[in-house]
């Protein structure tokens, strides 16, 4: 598939105007290969959410979009690599059913989607190279720890030292300041709590 290049990457100036995905892959203790989907708002570098499975195909990406999308609000650019759960016919469907607008990097150019490769190495040396885990259930119980971790008591530097949950506590402050007219920026939807959300049932 041929695409343009995409725009040089800037700092969104408000949540939900432009997140990032990507895949990562790890063994368990036992030697079996498992999967994890990172997806992050640009803005304030706030995991939205790590999906974990031994199999993370198109449906699943969906479903793990449109639950974030229920408490976060939509986003306006999702900018992804070029993997084939990325160019699905299903996922490219979904995307324009949402009004949600599909930003691919160029092949082998990881720089473009820098803001989710610093997340990814975050993840790992963090988190994935601290621990032999079992089995997924364990994984899946770590990546939700450590990803409100992250959010709420971890300073990132590439927002001035604050943590995600702080910088978006201050743009909702700014939100509810503006008058009204701010320029079409719209609110996002809050969490129920700061930083994760609380994993569904299964």
């Amino acid at each position: 598939m041929k695409r343009d290049k995409p725009d040089a990457l800037a700092v969104p100036e408000a949540p939900n105007l432009t997140w990032s995905m990507d895949f990562m892959a790890d063994r368990l203790g036992d030697g079996r290969a498992f999967r994890l989907l990172n997806v992050l708002d640009d803005f304030n570098r706030e995991g939205l959410g790590i999906e974990v499975d031994f199999s993370l195909p198109a449906e699943r990406v969906i479903r793990s979009l449109d639950r974030i999308i229920e408490w976060r609000g939509k986003p306006g650019t999702i900018r992804v690599d070029n993997g084939p759960e990325y160019i699905s016919g299903k996922l490219m469907k979904w995307a324009g059913k949402q009004g949600v607008t599909s930003l691919h990097i160029e092949p082998g150019q990881p720089q473009q989607n820098a803001c989710i490769e610093r997340y990814n190495r975050t993840v790992r040396h963090r988190w994935l190279e601290q621990y032999i885990i079992k089995n997924i259930e364990e994984a899946k119980d770590h990546a939700t720890q450590w990803q409100w971790t992250c959010n709420n008591d971890h300073p990132n530097m590439g927002i001035g030292g604050i943590t995600p949950a702080m910088k978006m506590k201050m743009a909702v402050y700014v939100l509810r300041t503006q008058p009204v007219g701010n320029g079409g920026i719209t609110r996002p939807a809050r969490p129920p709590a700061p930083g994760l959300p609380a994993r569904e049932e299964r």
